[in-house]
């Protein structure tokens, strides 16, 4: 897992043979996510509109909900609510602005309650426009102000004056008369639009004319993070967690799985593979205490980090496996002699693979085999008496080279030599095979890192 990519196939393997512990870890954070809720009372936003009329750059909307949400407008909306259970400090992370398409600021506001949500956005609405207007009052110009209101005049008694000249004019209907009069009005009308095209282009006239487009529509539903998405997001996260908690571990792990790697752990020659039908009871760990029953409720004392078994041959290629075994043995004893089989506590793969290979021995009547587990944490190997060396039979995955060492270690000082090493893997058993069909040996669990003397079937 060290070396390998993380792939979707490993993802769904964590999912599948750990389900029960991943719901688990969700049942616990969406629990988690209901809690964090119930430390969060319900929130409800409401919106007003403000239009702004005429024509304005985007850097001035931008200033203009600025100001919406400054402390001068809240402040004032404050005042004006007489909230005693919330400050004006408080009241302005309840306060947010934002520009819409058309000239339109929406200020929005966020309470305890529907009502004082839409309270708060609309008077919040209504101190930024008469703010504005006021701002827009102390920056009119005296003389400026001055001239416009003298140009209205002038532009008022010209309009008078044209309507004398077209009294005036020839007031009979010919052509000349009815000429002067059309080019009069035409004067007058170019003079109105020229006074409304002055006073739309008016900074001061536009933003005093804001206008609070009604009252803010009352919010029915919570404001996000509601409590449901609490929960979903609760359980997603812890999910997500358990799942890269998995990915963490066995990328951390410094269990041996290849054939090289074991065998160099416990300076011993490899003698072989055999495999353990997966029907048998073995692929559970069976160790027992007051949290076994826990870990087999929550999937735990199942591996997920390792492959699912593979098509495996008959009864008969794993017999001549365990055969191959004995050979080799018999092979490198110069006499015949008693060895002992060590298998690692816990290992139950290996103990099935081992007591099958004494039994085995035990029909050939050579070598003499007796099974001995040993403790990884504290390995004890019996002294040397009746047998005079050790056979390790264990299955990859399970063990680091620290803990194999450690049994290298223990043989060394009860005397033992170890003289071969088999693996055990567990194997997927296929149907009985019909009389008169060709046998061929079953493939090996195990990807082999360099050829095996014999190790083939």
């Amino acid at each position: 897992m060290n070396d390998d990519t993380i792939r979707l196939v490993t993802i769904g393997r964590i999912i599948r043979r750990r389900w029960r512990l991943l719901a688990a870890l969700a049942l616990v954070g969406a629990l988690a996510g209901y809690g964090t809720s119930l430390l969060f009372p319900p929130r409800y936003t409401a919106s007003a509109s403000v239009l702004l009329p005429g024509a304005w750059e985007e850097r001035e909307l931008l200033t203009q909900q600025e100001i919406a949400t400054s402390s001068v407008v809240v402040d004032a909306a404050a005042d004006q609510l007489h909230w005693t259970d919330v400050d004006k400090s408080g009241l302005r992370d309840q306060v947010g602005a934002k520009t819409a398409d058309g000239n339109i600021i929406k200020i929005s506001g966020t309470a305890e309650t529907p009502e004082r949500a839409q309270r708060l956005a609309d008077q919040v609405a209504r101190q930024f426009v008469t703010f504005a207007a006021r701002v827009a009052d102390n920056n009119t110009d005296p003389d400026t102000a001055a001239q416009r209101e003298a140009l209205q005049e002038t532009v008022t008694q010209t309009s008078k004056r044209i309507t004398e000249l077209a009294d005036a004019a020839d007031p009979g209907q010919t052509v000349e008369g009815v000429q002067a009069r059309t080019e009069l009005e035409k004067l007058r009308t170019t003079l109105q639009e020229a006074i409304s095209k002055l006073d739309q282009a008016d900074p001061s006239a536009r933003k005093a004319n804001m206008v609070v487009m009604g009252s803010a529509p009352r919010p029915t539903g919570e404001a996000p993070p509601t409590r449901i998405q609490l929960v979903v997001a609760g359980a997603l996260l812890f999910f997500l967690l358990g799942v890269v908690g998995h990915l963490t571990a066995a990328r951390m792990s410094r269990r041996l799985r290849t054939q090289p790697e074991i065998a160099a752990a416990l300076n011993a020659e490899l003698l072989g593979t055999v495999d353990v039908p997966a029907e048998r009871p073995g692929h559970r760990s069976e160790s027992g205490g007051p949290r076994s029953g826990i870990r087999r409720l929550l999937g735990v004392d199942v591996r997920w980090d390792i492959p699912a078994p593979q098509a495996s041959g008959d009864e008969v290629s794993r017999q001549i496996r365990y055969q191959r075994v004995c050979v080799r043995l018999r092979d490198r004893l110069p006499a015949p002699r008693r060895l002992l089989v060590l298998v690692p506590d816990g290992d139950e793969t290996a103990r099935l693979a081992a007591g099958r290979l004494v039994a085995e021995a035990e029909g050939e009547g050579d070598p003499a085999l007796r099974m001995v587990g040993v403790s990884v944490s504290q390995p004890l190997v019996p002294d040397r008496g009746g047998e005079s060396g050790a056979l390790v039979v264990l299955s990859p995955g399970n063990w680091t080279a620290a803990e194999l060492a450690g049994i290298a270690e223990a043989c060394a000082d009860a005397k033992h030599e170890v003289v071969g090493v088999v693996l055990a893997g567990m194997v997927r058993a296929l149907p009985a095979r019909s009389a008169g069909r060709p046998r061929n040996a079953a493939t090996p669990l195990l990807a082999v890192g360099h050829d095996v003397k014999g190790s083939s079937g």
